[in-house]
């Protein structure tokens, strides 16, 4: 005992249009004390993690769960992945449909079966086995997201394009440690609009979208996901830890490097084995909250910290 916890989220790192910016920061602040929450009670980061990706799910200014984008044929296909860092077990899924929550099904495979990933008709039908609540898929969708894609359609632009653009939304997540010092990630995802059918990005794939591991932190990534799977971003970031580097100087070594080598631009949440820990991107701008010992912390702009001291959660 004595670790003192740590939880931080995002809302995904993209160029956040003016019109969003007040909902993205108060979403990622309302997800980051709901997760902290667990964390005062003595619960453990898994929980929290979930709890926090959960509140960013269910908000519809965020591309996951509620507000998630929808693929080539104008269905929304979701993806998402769990992991602790005290014994490395992940649970993820990818391409599932109907499902508002895809974090908390992500845990079920991590607590029910033997795997680490299960994908489209094979994980919605394990879920339905579980009893998971299944809703209709046009509760997922947003006029806002059928607008996007009616846009996309007309101009008839690919998911590169866009996302150089930075005019795509993509992916939320959180990090963090409890008070016993373990760790864990989360990171749930709608994908690119306009994405062809049965494309899954980086979100999911362990060591790409997420990572935890008592011994050096977790991370939760966010961005161009196949430029994140070529460098195997979060996992890239606990390296440049693991060599003595702090969370921030990691994170955007890890950064610099996927946008020079593959020119892929993202950002990420980093925590520490110690506590330590940063939000960092190289897009426009990512909604980001984090809670360490009483003061809450947010941004959106680069370079931008705003501090709030909290109540301690009765």
């Amino acid at each position: 005992m004595g670790t003192k916890p740590v939880l931080v989220v995002h809302g995904g790192a993209w160029a956040v249009p003016d019109e969003f910016t007040e909902r993205s920061i108060l979403g990622v602040k309302n997800a980051v004390k709901s997760g902290f929450a667990v964390l005062e009670m003595g619960g453990s980061s898994m929980k929290a993690v979930e709890m926090a990706v959960q509140a960013l799910e269910d908000d519809t200014v965020f591309d996951a769960g509620h507000g998630a984008v929808l693929n080539a044929d104008g269905y929304v296909e979701l993806d998402a992945i769990i992991m602790n860092g005290k014994t490395l077990a992940a649970g993820a899924v990818s391409c599932i449909r109907n499902i508002s929550n895809p974090v908390t099904f992500a845990c079920s495979v991590l607590e029910k079966t033997p795997y680490v990933m299960l994908t489209g008709l094979g994980a919605n039908q394990f879920a339905e086995k579980l009893g998971i609540p299944q809703v209709p898929a046009e509760e997922l969708v947003t006029d806002h997201a059928k607008a996007e894609w009616e846009q996309y359609r007309k101009y008839k632009q690919t998911v590169k394009s866009l996302f150089n653009t930075e005019l795509v939304h993509d992916t939320v997540g959180a990090v963090a440690i409890d008070c016993e010092g373990n760790m864990a990630c989360a990171t749930s995802t709608g994908g690119i609009t306009n994405k062809m059918v049965g494309r899954v990005g980086d979100t999911p794939v362990i060591g790409s979208g997420g990572y935890a591991d008592n011994l050096v932190g977790a991370v939760s990534a966010t961005g161009h996901g196949e430029s994140i799977m070529k460098v195997t971003l979060a996992r890239l970031i606990l390296f440049h830890m693991e060599q003595g580097k702090t969370p921030e100087e990691a994170a955007d070594s890890a950064l610099h490097y996927m946008e020079k080598r593959v020119h892929g631009r993202g950002g990420v949440i980093v925590v520490s084995k110690t506590g330590e820990w940063t939000a960092r991107f190289t897009t426009k701008r990512m909604a980001w909250a984090g809670i360490k010992e009483g003061v809450l912390m947010y941004g959106l702009n680069p370079g931008e910290t705003i501090q709030e001291i909290i109540k301690p959660h009765k």
